[in-house]
């Protein structure tokens, strides 16, 4: 389960470095690196990172009419499950009318409105009475006792840093229709599970229907990778690229290997100044840049999940000294390891420490 935590943002050319060493550190030698390992597929990669945990999840009965507004939450990724009935979301002008058994999935924690068959006024989701079952579950019922429509709604973050190149990635909304789906089979399957769990709140419901959800999410996110034109461009498109990405991949597999602009070249079988040119236009970043801000993304997790000293850290990814590693880290991250390690949000806005049970004095 995961915990969204941070997006990162750099502007082109802060961080620039020597084309064959990442900035000032000691890199550690790290060599024997396999060089016939398989290179990962391109899906499989960029879900790699995709760990998440709940904000909260809300089973929702809606009877026409009915309206609702979710606010702006950052570094939450927003989904709507649609059981039964059908529904209408807009998320920046973009209209939806989404049907049973579709998926609405709202990757950038925008802000957004859903209604039923006829436009109602749309009151903030938090300010409507819930029945509450737990600090991240909740049964809303709403709405002017018509026709229902029964969707089940919540939200998402994720916990490994690294997975925000893939969030940055998506578009503002992507609907995942039964209809049109490869996997309509798979996903009613699924769709059908949460829709049990959810007309009655017994033991466990939380749990089981936190992980179905999560499923539908990881599930949305991998179709819309492998069927839609926008997944050919950026980082997504340099995972498909054959060599970029199989360097990519390299990076992630062995972050503290002495990479250079040179070494990666070599591991992909390209001369250096192609190399060099490909990453940066194919990335959006040069090659160098790329590999310290991914340790960075490794040290931050660490730093998180684990015991370890800084200096443990900094060996862990590459450095053979913690005043080098102290300094990149803050650098790229904007705060020290130390501080790091007990701030919630790095390098990007916080996001709102708010949970529908935090809330509950206002419903």
């Amino acid at each position: 389960m995961l915990e969204a935590r941070i997006v990162y943002d750099y502007s082109p050319g802060l961080y620039d470095y020597s084309s064959n060493r990442v900035d000032e550190m000691g890199v550690q030698p790290h060599t024997g690196f396999m060089n016939d390992v398989a290179a990962v597929p391109p899906i499989s990669e960029a879900l790699r990172f995709v760990q998440m945990s709940g904000i909260f999840y809300c089973p929702s009965e809606l009877t026409e009419p009915w309206g609702l507004a979710l606010p702006p939450m950052d570094n939450c990724v927003w989904f709507h499950v649609v059981n039964s009935g059908s529904c209408n979301v807009e998320v920046d002008g973009d209209v939806r009318h989404v049907l049973t058994g579709d998926l609405i999935l709202v990757p950038h924690g925008t802000g957004h409105r859903a209604w039923g068959a006829e436009p109602a006024s749309t009151p903030d989701v938090f300010d409507l009475p819930h029945d509450y079952y737990g600090e991240q579950y909740a049964v809303l019922r709403h709405g002017g006792g018509g026709d229902l429509t029964s969707v089940v709604c919540g939200g998402i973050r994720f916990d490994h840093p690294a997975a925000w190149h893939l969030i940055n990635s998506l578009p503002s909304i992507i609907h995942i229709e039964a209809s049109q789906s490869t996997r309509a089979d798979w996903m009613q399957a699924t769709l059908d599970l949460i829709a049990e769990e959810t007309q009655q709140v017994r033991p466990g419901s939380e749990a089981i229907v936190s992980r179905l959800c999560d499923i539908v999410v990881i599930q949305a996110i991998r179709t819309w990778i492998e069927r839609d034109p926008g997944a050919q461009t950026g980082w997504l498109g340099a995972l498909r690229d054959e060599q970029i990405g199989a360097a990519i991949a390299r990076i992630h597999s062995d972050p503290a290997n002495e990479w250079s602009v040179g070494s990666l070249a070599d591991e992909v079988a390209m001369s250096r100044s192609a190399f060099a040119a490909r990453f940066t236009e194919l990335v959006g970043e040069p090659a160098m840049r790329y590999v310290t801000r991914w340790r960075m993304h490794v040290a931050l997790d660490q730093l998180r999940g684990s015991a370890a000293s800084v200096s443990e850290v900094a060996a862990k990814v590459g450095y053979d000294s913690e005043a080098a590693f102290s300094r990149a880290f803050k650098r790229v991250m904007g705060v020290s390891p130390t501080k790091a390690r007990k701030t919630e949000h790095v390098g990007a806005k916080a996001a709102p420490a708010v949970t529908p049970a935090m809330r509950r004095g206002a419903v």
